[in-house]
């Protein structure tokens, strides 16, 4: 079975509970802090990996933006359909849609980048600078020893009843990637929400 078919079922399977854990994680901190970075006035998100659509894209559009989610798990979009319905949806893998240059004003990937294999993430930077006006902002959660217990890792981890695969290099080395691809790294934060410590990533185009 491929990695990609795996996740497939497995998000199948939490979308099936989505209604009993949608409280468990509290995003609205985070959120709070990128709307600051963000133009006041409305703007074009694009989600990826946008799963149910909440917190993340309801909260863009409760503030007028207009919100692209893009994630390879129907029965996730089909509840964003209804949590959401007006957040617009692409049911793909995130490595490979394609837009035009310049289109968003802000790249969101929440829980959803790590289960992307670390040697493609380079790419997928490129990618997303070049989806991003200028000023742009590009923020992600990312995977470190914190939770995987290795610097390096690449693999399986149990989550909610499921096997999810991640992958993650250091910190340092993902700094990098973001600086090569011309992404300013503005804020580096390990946060703890929902009992799980990822690094919280805020990245600036230039």
């Amino acid at each position: 079975m491929s990695t990609n078919h795996a996740l497939q079922q497995a998000y199948d399977a939490l979308a099936a509970g989505y209604e009993a854990n949608r409280g468990r994680f509290d995003m609205q901190p985070v959120l709070n802090d990128v709307f600051a970075l963000l133009p006041a006035q409305s703007g074009a998100l694009l989600d990826l990996g946008c799963g149910a659509g909440e917190p993340v894209a309801k909260a863009f559009i409760e503030r007028g933006w207009a919100v692209t989610g893009v994630d390879f798990c129907a029965a996730m979009l089909a509840l964003a359909a209804r949590e959401v319905p007006a957040m617009q949806t692409i049911l793909a893998d995130m490595r490979e849609v394609a837009f035009a240059a310049g289109q968003f004003d802000a790249v969101t990937a929440i829980y959803s980048l790590f289960h992307v294999p670390c040697d493609e993430h380079p790419t997928l930077f490129a990618r997303i600078h070049d989806w991003l006006r200028p000023g742009g902002r590009l923020l992600f959660t990312y995977a470190t020893a914190e939770y995987t217990g290795a610097e390096h890792f690449d693999g399986w981890k149990s989550f909610m009843g499921q096997r999810l695969y991640y992958s993650h290099t250091t910190p340092q080395a993902l700094r990098e990637q973001l600086q090569a691809v011309d992404l300013c790294p503005e804020h580096v934060t390990l946060r703890e929400i929902g009992g799980e410590r990822f690094l919280w990533v805020t990245a600036r185009r230039d």
